[in-house]
Formats: C-alpha cells, structure tokens, sequence
C-alpha cells in the first residue's frame, strides 16, 4: 500500500522548515532559505500565459512592485489581484509566481501580484497600505490589459488571505475600488493566536505554533496592533456589505479555527460565503499542486467559484 498523502506531507515538512531554529535564525537567513528552496516537486513547471510584464506603480508611501499576467485570449476579463503569503515577512513576486499563472490560465483572467513592503523593516500597515494602493491602481488602469474594472477579485494565501479581506474591508468603507469578489486561502485573522488549532496542529506541519509567534512579533509595531482589525479582521465591528467569499482552510492547519470562524462570521453578517475545509491538508497547500492533485483541487474550486460568481 502506498504511502498516505498525509504522511509524505509530514516527511517533507519534517525534512524542511521544522529543523529550522527560530529563536536565532535572522530575517534574511530564512527568506535566503524559503526563497532558494526547491519547488519542482511541489509546484510543476511554470504554466504559460499571454503575456507577463513586471512594472511599478505609485502609492503613497511610494514605488509598488506589481507583476501583471495576461491569459492569450482576454475580453471584458477578470481581474485578480493576488497578495502573496509568508508571514508578513517572507515571499515575494517569484516565490509565488508558478500560483499566478495558474490562477491566469486556469480562469482566463489578468492577474496582477502586488509585491507589498514586508515586516520588520516596515511593520503594520505598511502591508495593508501598499496592498489597498495597489487595488485602487488596478480599478483604475487594468483596462488597459484587457481586464473588468467590474469584475475584481481579491484572492490571497495566508498573509495574503488576510490582505485581501481587509482590502475589501477597506474598499467598502472608502467606498472604492469595486470588488465583486473575495477568495481566503487558508487566511490569517486573528493575530491574538488565541483559537484551539494553534496548538492543536502548531507542530510538525510546516507553519508552527513557534513561527506563527515569530512572524507576528516582526510584523507588528507594538501589543496593541494585534488589535487592530486591519491586522485582525476578525475583529472588524461591522462585517456586513462585504463582497461574495470563497474561503478555504485546511484541516492541519495551524489557521483551521480562525478562518472557519472569520468565515462563519461573514455569513452572519449576512454576506454571501462558501467555506471548504480541505481534509488531509496542510498550511502552504496551494503552492504544492505538483505534490498532490488534492492540492490543485482548490484551484479547480476557485475556478468554479469565480465562473458562477462573475460568469
């Protein structure tokens, strides 16, 4: 019988980042680490689109590194405006470059990743600031690339899941852009670390309970941010009026509890949501498609999700 799909995650996790020490590892040794690593075996050869061009644009606290992806064939297409994860404080356009193609390819949409200013050198909201400034350029300027400015989504992976909603929290409040839609991978939500996962699966699958702890520490300024809702979302007083949400978890994950309940919370605030837990997963799935075609589901979900929800 052949090897559990949980069990080879639990070797390869085992073989990687639980050997790391983060109680002395430097911010640059472990970006040098999560940047260099090997992702044939979890990611597949890079898909090709129409058209990729890296550009920067203004915001206001200055030059935003984007990276736009056209599909071969676009018209009146939807527009993702992807956040990548990493803590806050690694990852950037190429660590998650092979997940943009997919998601342009796979949906026929011009996907724009914002390359958002990372902790600690520029702590909360630096994030929040450049990711919201970036969606604003993309309403006003992704015509250009053949992209809606009526059909945008905001769609990011752990940090990035966290991105996204506050953007579109943000959106709501200020009134622009227009977001049609919210897609949660397996979103941060409550930096209080306070739900039962934490502990329950924060050891020995790739994101611990330790990093969770070294990742908040650098990106927040002081104890207090960890209040803010623009840190916590989960915290946000009024969650109604909020864009339809495919929000995804993974059953080992560290983040399970509190993107359920950020998830559950939408839906009370009378906002349309559809929440999937993926049994068997762990944190950092959607990066690993080439591991296992249970990983590449949750793309193919999305690509549902966004068809019924845009057409």
């Amino acid at each position: 019988m052949g090897m559990s799909l949980k069990l080879k995650l639990l070797l390869w996790a085992n073989n990687t980042f639980t050997k790391l020490d983060f109680s002395t590892i430097t911010v640059k040794a472990f970006r040098d680490f999560a940047d260099n690593r090997e992702s044939a075996l979890l990611d597949g050869k890079p898909i090709q689109v129409g058209k990729v061009e890296d550009r920067t644009i203004e915001g206001r606290n200055g030059a935003i590194p984007i990276r736009i992806y056209v599909p071969k064939n676009t018209n009146d297409a939807k527009v993702i405006t992807f956040y990548h994860g990493g803590g806050f404080v690694i990852g950037n356009l190429d660590t998650h470059d092979k997940a943009c193609r997919r998601l342009c390819k796979m949906n026929q949409a011009v996907v724009v990743a914002v390359d958002y200013r990372l902790a600690p050198e520029h702590k909360f909201p630096a994030a929040v600031e450049d990711c919201y400034d970036a969606t604003k350029w993309v309403s006003e300027n992704i015509s250009k690339y053949g992209g809606s400015a009526d059909k945008i989504v905001v769609l990011g992976d752990s940090a990035g899941g966290n991105l996204a909603t506050v953007t579109a929290i943000q959106a709501r409040d200020l009134g622009t852009p227009k977001i049609a839609a919210q897609v949660l991978v397996y979103p941060t939500a409550d930096a209080r670390m306070l739900h039962p996962s934490i502990k329950r699966n924060g050891e020995g699958y790739i994101l611990t309970e330790e990093l969770m702890h070294w990742f908040m520490d650098h990106y927040s300024g002081k104890e207090e941010d960890k209040l803010n809702p623009l840190m916590s979302p989960l915290l946000t007083a009024d969650l109604s009026n909020l864009p339809p949400t495919l929000l995804q978890t993974a059953e080992f994950d560290p983040l399970r509890d509190e993107g359920m309940d950020y998830g559950e919370q939408l839906q009370k605030a009378g906002n349309q949501v559809q929440i999937t837990e993926y049994k068997g997963l762990i944190h950092t799935y959607f990066t690993m498609p080439g591991f296992s075609k249970k990983c590449l589901s949750a793309y193919e979900e999305i690509e549902s999700y966004l068809k019924k929800t845009l057409g």
